[in-house]
């Protein structure tokens, strides 16, 4: 079953490469319960089908990216980048699109929370295996608040001025 808005997430892990060490995080790939992370939280998440892949690079990332500023104004405490990828590869995109300490990169590497959403893609045929569908959602404390889903083949409502705009 799909997620919708109103419905509280699901239980799950998701994995983010950690930069710098800090209390309670190492340096390196970290694994977070999604209840911990969303406690208390305003979340823009936007999830993606892959690391590196041309729209998702040229345009999805870079706008939440330059979005950052205008999602803190309007209260969102943390925006996440959720992709059915590894938190290495996750770390290494983040790099390279300049998102760290900005968006935060989350990897659900093997797509069991991907696959609670509802929201999987199987991309099996084209030797892709199993990714996440485009789409956006604004959380709030846990409950999915705005839920933009693309079409396949699309990026008309998940990107940042979309979500932006619902906040």
């Amino acid at each position: 079953m799909t997620i919708k808005i109103g419905d509280r997430l699901p239980a799950g892990k998701l994995a983010e490469f950690i930069e710098t060490e800090t209390e309670g995080c190492s340096l390196g790939p970290n694994t977070f319960e999604v209840a911990d992370l969303v406690k208390g939280k305003k979340i823009a998440l936007f999830a993606l089908p892959g690391a590196f892949t041309p729209t998702c690079s040229a345009k999805h990332v870079p706008g939440y990216i330059a979005a950052a500023e205008q999602f803190k104004a309007k209260g969102i405490d943390e925006i996440w980048c959720l992709s059915v990828n590894d938190p290495f590869v996750m770390g290494a995109w983040g790099r390279e699109q300049k998102a760290t300490g900005v968006v935060r990169m989350l990897g659900d590497g093997s797509a069991i929370f991907t696959k609670a959403l509802g929201m999987e893609f199987d991309l099996t045929e084209r030797g892709m295996g199993v990714r996440s569908q485009r789409y956006s959602m604004l959380i709030d404390d846990g409950v999915v608040k705005q839920l933009n889903l693309e079409a396949p083949g699309k990026f008309e409502v998940s990107n940042a001025e979309t979500l932006l705009g619902q906040v």
